[in-house]
């Protein structure tokens, strides 16, 4: 069962009990002194002459540590801002596929193209599907239509909508 009483009551009573017990008081003598029995003494006493190991702080971050170090991931950025028409791609997007396969070739460390991620996002990188366009794609003619016949359309529409019977 649990003693009444909160957290920090609690402790100051183990505190008082730790203090008498230093000045020489028996535990008996504690423990009518605080109102409890010695059985409760004992463990207190037990636990303040044993010292306790602080458990000490791994200084490396969790997990496994990488296998590229800061020099080749350096490299590995410079690589990339090159563009991919550098290593040889019809197009100038990175997949992670391509730089998997860049890694391979520049440091030979083979890497998962979901741990490439892993890797991108430590170098700040984010994620950006290349626009697709159609080759058939004619922007005087959409610029055209967007300033002269696009506002012609709206307009009619809009009379035709006050006209409705």
């Amino acid at each position: 069962m649990r003693p009444v009483g909160t957290p920090s009551q609690l402790a100051d009573r183990r505190g008082r009990a730790l203090k008498l017990l230093r000045q020489g008081n028996s535990v008996a003598d504690v423990a009518s002194a605080l109102g409890v029995t010695a059985r409760s003494v004992q463990p207190w006493q037990q636990a303040a002459s044993t010292r306790k190991r602080k458990a000490k702080r791994s200084r490396r971050k969790p997990g496994r540590p990488s296998r590229l170090t800061a020099v080749q991931l350096r490299r590995l950025e410079t690589a990339l801002h090159g563009g991919a028409f550098t290593y040889g791609y019809a197009q100038n997007y990175w997949t992670l596929d391509r730089i998997a396969h860049l890694i391979w070739e520049l440091f030979s460390v083979r890497y998962h193209p979901s741990a490439v991620w892993h890797i991108l996002k430590r170098l700040g990188w984010s994620c950006h599907k290349p626009q697709r366009v159609a080759l058939q794609r004619n922007d005087q003619a959409i610029q055209h239509w967007k300033r002269y016949l696009w506002p012609h359309i709206k307009k009619v529409a809009r009379v035709a909508r006050n006209l409705d019977f």
